[in-house]
């Protein structure tokens, strides 16, 4: 078994070393590092050289136009070749110790997705924002109406794939409404989801935080024109 993880990389200069050296102590399984720069103008790219130089998992792609993280995504699930595919932020929000309780659905061959969820279980959570865990229950609420899935947290960054089921999916979204369009298009194919618990440490926007309000407009649209056309 093999464990592809996908990390799009965008200005993250203070987080991406220490992101991956946590990516690699994750050992139970054979896995590769696909690393997707979206063309950063900071630091990045030349720690990820650096960290690819020493470590021979890792793969790293350089964007020279900034696409978003959905196009970057895109191009790491085309690059991926692992049986199971793992999405990573960059940041620190995410912490890869939760990897085996992702995947675990899927090596029990209960699911065939898995998305890893803040607002359920008992793991440890910063306490930030007030009106973006508002905006992101309203998403995940009008999502699941369409889709009819009981997801807590569809715009999780944990998501989780069999490389089979992510394979057939057809991706255009190339900005933040990549988690609606993939929602959508998953669930018309009717596999087996799975939720599980995950710790969530976010960041403030002084810290690096990037998403914003607009881009809950984008998921909006998104959820409307993928689940109905």
């Amino acid at each position: 078994m093999k464990l592809s993880i996908i990390i799009p990389c965008y200005n993250e200069e203070r987080t991406i070393k220490k992101l991956v050296e946590k990516v690699i102590k994750f050992s139970l399984y054979e896995k590769e590092i696909i690393i997707i720069d979206d063309c950063s103008t900071d630091n990045s790219r030349e720690i990820i050289t650096t960290l690819a130089k020493d470590n021979s998992i890792i793969k790293y792609i350089f964007f020279e136009k900034n696409v978003g993280k959905g196009g970057a995504l895109k191009k790491g699930f085309d690059t991926a070749i692992g049986d199971i595919i793992l999405i990573q932020d960059a940041d620190l929000e995410y912490n890869p110790k939760e990897y085996y309780k992702l995947i675990r659905p899927i090596l029990d061959g209960n699911a065939d997705v898995v998305y890893g969820s803040r607002f359920i279980g008992g793991d440890e959570r910063r306490i930030l924002f007030f009106w973006h865990t508002v905006a992101n229950k309203v998403l995940t609420l009008l999502s699941n109406m369409f889709t009819n899935l009981n997801l807590t947290d569809m715009e999780t960054c944990y998501k989780v794939f069999t490389k089979e089921l992510i394979k057939k999916v057809d991706l255009r979204e190339k900005g933040s409404g990549f988690d609606p369009e993939v929602t959508a298009k998953i669930a018309k194919l009717k596999p087996k989801i799975y939720e599980v618990g995950i710790s969530y440490f976010g960041r403030t926007y002084d810290e690096g935080k990037k998403i914003g309000f607009k881009d809950a407009f984008v998921v909006l649209k998104c959820i409307f024109i993928y689940n109905l056309f």
